[in-house]
């Protein structure tokens, strides 16, 4: 328990540290946002878990970490010939790395691993948010895992505390995870929702599907839980960005499941410039509105 402390520590300070040096040299990792504010902070806690976090979790963190450091570093340059930002092609290129790196060590769940990338990158656009869902979710695989095997899985301890070391400055809004930092605690929990999974997968005698079948569960529920936490700005921009009318819970949730640059590719490659209206009271209820939306129709 003394090294998870000690890390605890580490992280505040480097949080610190990194804050200062990005306020003053940071160039694109400063941004104007809230009157001004360093992102890609979350470079701290990323040296902390790929040094930390154990083998072979910390290679997939370190492979995310490089190409989402790259997307912070390029900012919303565009690829002018494919119509997509740089930004969006590292990231994408990193998550694929972690689906094919992960794949001899993880198995097929690193799929799965590597979409968790999604729903926390969104989560980081309101102050807190994403720090509230890794804490949250971290204490329930804490928490369930112990009730199951009467340990403490070091992992996901380690997250805890590492995020909550760097979590003050975030909650003020004073600072920005950036793309390196969501991507790397995504990863992390993605890996830790597997271990769950293996664990009741290995006990039920369902294996590989029982991990995968936990898995999917685990990230619904982050998605859920974000779309809670971020229900407030979420009505605002559907309705103002998106104008999508009266949004509900599932546009929130769908929003968080497959908005951002790399969903909106994928909408503009599936439906090119059509338009789809969404009449059916249900198919709104659970957000197909949001998921059908294409703003490269506009």
């Amino acid at each position: 328990m003394i090294d998870i402390l000690i890390l605890f520590l580490l992280s505040a300070v480097l949080t610190i540290i990194f804050k200062e040096l990005f306020t003053r040299y940071g160039r694109n990792l400063y941004t104007s946002i809230r009157g001004g504010t360093p992102r890609a902070v979350g470079i701290a806690p990323f040296l902390i878990l790929i040094l930390f976090f154990p083998v072979p979790g910390n290679y997939l963190i370190a492979t995310i970490g490089i190409f989402a450091f790259i997307d912070d570093l390029i900012g919303r340059k565009r690829i002018k010939e494919l119509k997509i930002e740089i930004g969006q092609l590292s990231r994408g290129m990193g998550m694929l790395m972690v689906m094919i790196i992960g794949y001899f060590y993880f198995g097929p769940v690193s799929i799965l691993i590597a979409l968790m990338i999604q729903p926390l990158n969104i989560a980081d656009m309101q102050p807190g948010s994403a720090c509230s869902t890794i804490i949250l979710m971290c204490l329930t695989v804490l928490i369930a895992i112990f009730a199951l095997t009467s340990t403490i899985y070091y992992p996901v301890l380690l997250l805890l505390a590492v995020c909550i070391g760097y979590a003050p400055l975030d909650y003020k809004g004073k600072i920005m995870m950036g793309e390196i930092g969501n991507h790397s605690f995504a990863v992390g929990l993605g890996i830790s929702f597997a271990f769950l999974g293996s664990i009741i997968g290995n006990s039920t005698g369902t294996g590989v599907y029982g991990t995968l079948i936990i898995t999917i569960i685990l990230i619904l529920v982050t998605v859920m839980l974000i779309a809670f936490i971020r229900r407030k700005n979420l009505n605002q921009f559907l309705k103002k960005n998106l104008n999508i009318k009266n949004p509900n819970y599932g546009d929130y949730f769908m929003d968080i499941l497959t908005g951002g640059g790399l969903g909106d590719l994928l909408r503009r490659l599936i439906l090119k410039k059509r338009v789809i209206t969404i009449k059916n009271r249900f198919l709104i209820h659970i957000g197909f509105r949001r998921l059908v939306y294409n703003p490269y129709s506009v």
